[in-house]
């Protein structure tokens, strides 16, 4: 049977999915579901119209259930794919003319069973099963101890037992995670068109990542130092007493060997990582880490976007509305140009170098691409060989953007001086001086995050700091064209 598997081709391989894309899909499915039903019960081998009463079966059961109106047909497509393997069964022929024309008799193929498990996990996934279980770690720990044990004692069975289930475990756990995320991203993606969706689960889902970060920091050290307790017992041991009772029919010895072997391989690689790269438990603990401090960015960012009343939605329905009252169609059209960044097409005219080089009857996608000059796209003028114009020094011009830059630069610098000698509260601040805060509190409120439980930010600039803390008190500053209130903020001005 692995010889049938190895034998199989990438094109036979991927035929077996053809039946997913037929019109007939949908019978095609349940015909399937009726082998698998079949398989359950321990039958393998099913003619038509065993595979029929199936089907009315599952038709009493569940409703959609297509009508089969060719039955032998369906059936020797799906076989045609490969999903199927048919055979011919003379023991059922009740006379000489039933024995010649012989009964089919169909059965899944090994390779069809696995196409058809495939199809139906995508069919039944479901978003709530995306998670990390946190208790998996205590699992491995006991697994692991046990292992070791089993290893001294030299009892194979519990080897075989142990290392399996440590590595299913294992397999179970890097699947989980990859779906997780992979579902915490499309989260993410899409909290734009869904930002009640996201409201809805931040709690539990940022709840659920710093249980799984602690209880994977807390076993980490416990699970190496159990790693290093089985390899004292022997790992050559421990590889032989799992091969010995391997009872897998099918593969070589030596194929067992280099399977346990690199089972256990995978075991140290996730906890103690190896020469070829860091351990797998690292970058869980990154991968956990970086998805916390995402969805915290993503949380504030929704929620000083509602906060402000602001967002995408709002922005498409003042769109729509302005649209709407446009007082006539060429009104409508200038305005969802000037959003959306339409234009008219730009057609550019240029002779072939070579007109035999492409063939009339080539297409575009085909064809090489045409150079188009930048004076030709720009200007709409065709490039001319003309020596070009002689570049012009500008002394004066240049002296006076650098008398510009240096009087901006002391003017900035007397500003934070100011600023720093006689702060910025209780006194009306200049227009340099509220440019200075301005800038800096743009940047505190940029760069605010928690530290020791208060939310807390500080940024510098040429020896000025400014601390930005959230508390019950407000603060108001004296702008020159009136006052600035920051409401639940306290701000200082502290040299650097």
């Amino acid at each position: 049977m692995s010889t049938l598997l190895a034998a199989a081709t990438l094109d036979e391989r991927l035929r077996l999915f053809a039946f997913a894309t037929e019109p007939n899909r949908v019978l095609y499915l349940w015909v399937l579901r009726a082998f698998d039903r079949a398989r359950q019960r321990y039958r393998t081998q099913l003619h038509a119209e065993d595979v029929g009463a199936l089907l009315h079966e599952l038709a009493e059961e569940t409703a959609g259930v297509p009508e089969a109106a060719n039955l032998p047909g369906s059936l020797d497509a799906l076989v045609g794919w490969g999903v199927l393997a048919r055979t011919q069964d003379g023991a059922r022929a009740a006379s000489i003319a039933e024995y010649r024309r012989r009964s089919s008799v169909y059965q899944l193929t090994e390779l069809g069973h696995l196409a058809h498990s495939a199809v139906e996990a995508v069919l039944g996934a479901r978003p709530d099963e995306a998670e990390l279980r946190r208790l998996v770690f205590a699992e491995l720990l006991d697994e692991l101890g046990g292992l070791s044990r089993a290893n001294a004692e030299g009892n194979a069975e519990q080897v075989n037992i142990r290392l399996d289930r440590i590595h299913r475990t294992l397999e179970d756990l890097a699947r989980r995670a990859g779906r997780f995320y992979l579902a915490v991203g499309e989260l993410a993606r899409t909290h734009d068109a869904d930002p009640q969706s996201f409201l809805l689960h931040k709690d539990r889902l940022l709840a659920h990542l710093e249980e799984f970060l602690s209880e994977l920091q807390r076993y980490r050290p416990l699970l190496v130092r159990a790693v290093e307790v089985v390899e004292g017992t022997g790992v050559e041991a421990l590889v032989a007493a799992a091969t010995r009772a391997d009872s897998t029919v099918f593969g070589d010895p030596e194929a067992r060997v280099r399977r346990w072997q690199a089972r256990w391989d995978g075991v140290v690689g996730w906890f103690r990582g190896t020469a070829a790269g860091p351990a797998q438990a690292d970058l869980l603990d990154r991968q956990t880490t970086s998805a916390i401090r995402d969805l915290s960015a993503l949380l504030r960012r929704v929620t000083e976007r509602r906060r402000g009343g602001v967002s995408r939605e709002t922005e498409l329905r003042l769109l729509a509305r302005w649209l709407f009252l446009a007082p006539d169609g060429g009104a409508v059209h200038a305005l969802a140009n000037a959003a959306f960044g339409l234009s008219a097409p730009r057609r550019l005219g240029i002779a072939e170098t070579d007109p035999d080089l492409v063939p009339p009857g080539k297409s575009w996608w085909q064809a090489p691409p045409v150079a188009v000059s930048m004076t030709l796209r720009e200007h709409g003028k065709t490039p001319s060989p003309g020596r070009p114009a002689p570049i012009r020094e500008d002394f004066a011009a240049r002296r006076r953007g650098r008398e510009d830059i240096r009087a901006r630069h002391t003017a900035s610098a007397e500003a934070n001086a100011a600023l720093r000698a006689m702060g910025a509260l209780e006194r009306e601040l200049d227009a340099a001086q509220f440019v200075v805060l301005r800038r800096l509190l743009d940047r505190a409120l940029r760069a605010r995050a928690p530290v020791s439980g208060v939310v807390r930010a500080e940024v510098g600039e040429a020896g000025t700091r400014l601390r930005l803390t959230h508390g019950p008190m407000d603060t108001v500053v004296h702008a020159p064209g009136g006052r600035l209130l920051l409401r639940g903020l306290l701000l200082e001005i502290l040299p650097a």
